[in-house]
């Protein structure tokens, strides 16, 4: 699964054009998360059928800042208890790899972006 970072306009209606453009192609958004800066919108999506979703947003006029491979993993995976998240990113830390990425996904599952992904995947 891919992360696909798209610019949005901060005005009422354009994550709806983003939505129902991916709804018209078939395409699941399977995460998201979004903030606002400087009257600009910097959305994530996580989609399954990445190209597919880039060259669509793209044909549709949507600014795409990024395509990025991202580590998606089950939060069941994960011990359910005070710090479980806490040891999961020392363990990244530990071998030096910095998070500049993470939101929740459905089905339960957490997003981290990372800095080197292979050597993440290693630790994890």
């Amino acid at each position: 699964m891919k992360d696909i970072s798209v610019v949005l306009e901060d005005k009422p209606g354009t994550l709806a054009d983003l939505g129902e453009t991916l709804g018209k192609a078939n395409i699941n958004i399977e995460g998201l998360c979004g903030a606002t800066c400087k009257g600009e919108d910097l959305i994530h999506i996580l989609v399954e059928e990445s190209g597919k979703a880039y060259n669509v947003l793209e044909r549709a006029g949507f600014k795409i800042k990024e395509e990025r491979e991202v580590l998606v993993i089950d939060i069941m995976e994960i011990v359910r208890q005070p710090g479980s998240g806490g040891r999961l990113f020392r363990k990244l830390a530990q071998e030096g790899i910095n998070i500049n990425l993470i939101y929740l996904a459905e089905n339960n599952r957490i997003v981290i972006g990372v800095d080197d992904l292979e050597k993440a995947k290693s630790v994890l």
